[in-house]
Formats: C-alpha cells, structure tokens, sequence
C-alpha cells in the first residue's frame, strides 16, 4: 500500500517517468502501470472456504425451526 502511494506520488506530483519509478523503487512497469490505473489502494482478498456445518446447516435449520429452544449439544449429538 504504501509503495501505492508512492508510486502515485511520484507520478504526478513529481512528474517523474514510468521507467524512472521502476529504478527508483525496484519494481516492474506493470507494477506501476497497474498502480497509476487503480483508483484505490490494492486488498488482499482470501475466497472464503467454507464450514464444516455448511453441509448439514439446512438440516439445522429446519430443526430450530421445529424446536427453536433446543440446545447445541443436542444438535452436535444428531448431527455428530
């Protein structure tokens, strides 16, 4: 992120050339490209992996919907 903004920075405010950032900061022109062309800072961003429950989670649900004041270790005990 902050090479981000760095990048930006040099850019226009101090006019300087594409090749001359990649030198400056030891990055590629795509780097930098990619840079000049986002309108944000980038993200990391992880896909979700899921739950163990998800499999059995409509099955939970119609369960509570049944028996709403039923308790978890009665749940995990049918469900395993």
């Amino acid at each position: 992120m902050e090479d981000w903004a760095e990048i930006r920075r040099l850019h226009r405010a101090e006019r300087m050339a594409i090749k001359a950032i990649c030198r400056r900061l030891g990055v590629s022109r795509n780097t930098v490209r990619k840079a000049l062309a986002s309108h944000e800072p980038p993200r990391y961003q992880r896909a979700g992996r899921g739950s163990i429950v998800d499999t059995v989670e409509p099955q939970i649900r119609a369960l509570l919907a049944e028996f709403p004041d039923m308790p978890t270790t009665v749940i995990m005990e049918r469900f395993g």
